[in-house]
């Protein structure tokens, strides 16, 4: 039995159908309810057969322009635009896994914070606040992290312009960084071959 057999075992007798198991390209993925996402992650630290004592990663992801993969853990709830993504590696074993969850609320998402399962996880919940407006209730310091704090909307959404919202600029007279509408006018910047149907075929 290979390693990857073996973790693919040991998930399946730890967490039967609560979560969703996915292996791709030599990876295993966890789909995991927002309900259970608490208490499937401290499972994941603290069962000796799993120990997946280190998170590497944490990010957000909007599928709102492309569609939500087919969900089986909560088929009713979804698909749903956010979702959060964990990379776990478990030095005991030297294996590495991926979790993932799908948040509801399109207009304000929620998710549980993960810094009492691993306080590594504390810039990176702060990155997809800032950039996917992903709220982690319980983070104890949830605050923009790479954006400024007058900074409007999370530049990673989709429906995010290119060109933001506000600029700045810095003003010779009044000696100091002002903000001010984005001066830049909108343009198409969608390759003619995506946006236009037939585009190159022979008429």
């Amino acid at each position: 039995m290979t390693r990857l057999e073996k973790l693919h075992t040991t998930l399946q007798a730890t967490f039967g159908d609560t979560v969703s198991l996915k292996v791709a390209l030599g990876e295993i993925t966890i789909e995991v309810s927002t309900k259970d996402w608490l208490d499937v992650c401290a499972a994941l630290r603290d069962n000796e057969a799993l120990h997946f004592e280190t998170c590497i990663d944490l990010c957000g992801m909007d599928y709102s322009a492309w569609g939500a993969p087919t969900n089986t853990v909560e088929p009713g709830l979804f698909p749903a635009r956010f979702a959060v993504v964990l990379h776990l590696l478990s030095l005991k074993h030297n294996v590495r896994i991926r979790v993932r969850t799908f948040v509801p609320g399109d207009d304000f998402p929620v998710l549980p914070s993960l810094v009492d399962v691993w306080p590594s996880v504390n810039w990176y919940e702060r990155e997809a606040f800032d950039l996917y407006g992903i709220v982690f209730e319980g983070h104890p310091d949830l605050r923009r992290i790479l954006t400024d704090y007058g900074f409007i909307g999370h530049p990673f959404r989709k429906d995010f312009p290119i060109s933001g919202y506000v600029e700045m600029r810095y003003d010779t007279e009044q000696q100091r960084v002002i903000y001010q509408p984005v001066s830049i006018e909108p343009r198409e910047v969608t390759p003619r071959v995506v946006r236009e149907e037939g585009y190159g075929v022979e008429r």
